[in-house]
């Protein structure tokens, strides 16, 4: 990056774990202040993360800062960097991903003219033949619409690696949490948001890259792992009768779906104690999306 135009006001917080090779591509891409959360890596990251602060601090670059909990915290480590952020922004990536060049400043934009907007999801560009996300696809076509004061369709989901957020609306309902842990963290913070009264949409002028990382869990062990925080993110804010005929009807189904209860199930007190009164709104929307109730 190069100084060729004022660094926005957003700070980039990145988590990661184990995968130096992807931040010696993706740091560098990074404009604004950058807040890195190491999860425990026991590879070369955190020489790479040292070194990138190194050189943005001889360039003359916004800083980059590293914090190091000692533990892999999941998802919940980007907490720690949104609380350290200076910044009324916060931009979510992941240690393989980045945005655009000019997409903080635009989002600035977009946030300063919406001042309900607390989360803003953007379009996501995947690999180097840069295909639109299918993800994309969806919250373009959200079937409720947009409101009449958002920058674009409302959404009920997003991708955390490609969204930016407002730093206080964020923390006030608790940020990722670490029953869920990882994947799938977003739902119940969206969720959350939604029933607080904010609004999150997608703009699709704000573009992020994506080049997956090929230091990945198999699909199907991913699958099991979204399915299991799916049931626990029910169980922690959709209606009880719907979080019980969903755990048991996947228990009855067998293959990964069972699997996915199984390993729910030592978390379900977690997200019991974790439980909040479902939301009307949330509930308005899903019955949308699915056209049923569960």
């Amino acid at each position: 990056m190069t100084p060729t135009r004022p660094a926005p006001d957003v700070t980039v917080v990145v988590a990661t774990r184990d995968r130096a090779q992807d931040l010696r591509a993706t740091l560098p891409r990074h404009e604004g202040p950058v807040v890195v959360v190491d999860n425990g890596s026991s590879d070369a990251s955190v020489e790479v993360v040292r070194a990138e602060a190194q050189r943005r601090e001889a360039a003359g670059l916004p800083p980059l800062r590293l914090l190091q909990p000692g533990r892999n915290l999941g998802a919940t480590a980007r907490n720690l960097g949104v609380r350290a952020a200076l910044t009324g922004l916060v931009a979510f990536a992941d240690d393989d991903s980045w945005w655009a060049p000019g997409a903080l400043a635009r989002a600035q934009e977009v946030f300063a003219t919406h001042p309900r907007l607390a989360l803003l999801a953007g379009r996501t560009l995947v690999g180097p033949a840069e295909e639109l996300d299918p993800i994309c696809a969806d919250m373009a076509s959200a079937p409720w619409g947009r409101g009449p004061d958002m920058p674009g369709p409302d959404v009920l989901g997003f991708l955390a690696c490609t969204a930016i957020v407002r730093r206080d609306a964020f923390l006030a309902v608790g940020g990722f949490d670490d029953v869920v842990f990882f994947a799938g963290e977003e739902e119940r913070v969206a969720y959350d948001m939604t029933a607080a009264g904010w609004g999150l949409a997608y703009v699709e002028d704000v573009v992020a890259h994506h080049h997956p990382s090929v230091s990945r869990s198999p699909a199907h062990v991913r699958r099991e792992l979204l399915g299991r925080n799916y049931l626990l993110t029910a169980w922690m804010r959709r209606p009880l009768p719907v979080a019980a005929a969903r755990t048991a009807r996947w228990l009855v189904e067998g293959g990964e779906h069972r699997r996915s209860v199984l390993d729910a199930a030592p978390r379900l007190t977690r997200a019991l104690r974790a439980r909040r009164r479902p939301s009307r709104e949330v509930e308005r929307r899903l019955r949308v999306l699915t056209g049923e109730a569960a």
